[in-house]
């Protein structure tokens, strides 16, 4: 399996075959198809393992994350060591490859879902109590902060100034949030109750108003 991610890493998606993942484990390729199968199969399973260890890693340090600013501040570090690590890299090129080949689209799904899912868990704590909880949807702006920390790892590779300025225009939006947080009980209170009629109508995930 630490074959088949070097495999991903040094050759994407496209360049993974049993012969490249069996040179980066030092092994003969036909032990691909004795433990696992398929090579998507290996795949599949190498991901999902990278993946569980990797959040596993970083459990300890979402549970401490306070605000929102907390968050991108750990996202832009998480972000970074695991750039440089090349995970990045590997969940990406496996949701490139879920393109095409529907076999390898559940794996990466599930885990991109075990980021989402710590995420989630982080923005249900900070927001609670806030005037913001109205609008958001924690599920949704899980989703929304993982895949553009995956797409930042795409970006890089064309444009790093464009790159960094996306991951600043969010750092400002926690800032904005952070403001709203810090405001007196009277401007909470009002802003609240604007907040909550303009909201009325919308519809929900799950398409009921």
């Amino acid at each position: 399996m630490d074959g088949a991610l070097q495999a991903i890493r040094r050759y994407g998606i496209a360049g993974v075959s049993a012969r490249t993942v069996a040179g980066c484990a030092g092994v003969n390729q036909a032990l691909v198809f004795y433990h696992f199968g398929t090579l998507d199969e290996l795949l599949v399973a190498a991901c999902q393992a990278a993946s569980a260890e990797r959040v596993a890693d970083y459990r300890d340090r979402f549970a401490t994350v306070r605000s929102l600013s907390e968050l991108l501040d750990l996202g832009r570090e998480l972000h970074e060591q695991e750039r440089q690590a090349g995970n990045l890299a590997v969940l990406a090129q496996m949701l490139a490859g879920a393109q095409t080949d529907e076999r390898l689209a559940p794996a990466a799904a599930a885990a991109l879902r075990l980021w989402t899912d710590e995420i989630e868990l982080v923005l249900r704590r900070v927001l609670a109590g806030s005037p913001l909880a109205v609008l958001a949807d924690p599920s949704g702006l899980a989703r929304v902060v993982a895949a553009g920390f995956v797409g930042l790892e795409l970006y890089e590779g064309v444009d790093r100034i464009g790159a960094d300025e996306a991951l600043a225009a969010l750092e400002q939006l926690a800032v904005l949030v952070d403001v709203v947080d810090d405001l007196g009980p009277v401007a909470r209170r009002a802003l609240q109750g604007r907040l909550s009629r303009r909201n009325r109508g919308r519809v929900p995930p799950g398409g009921r108003a």
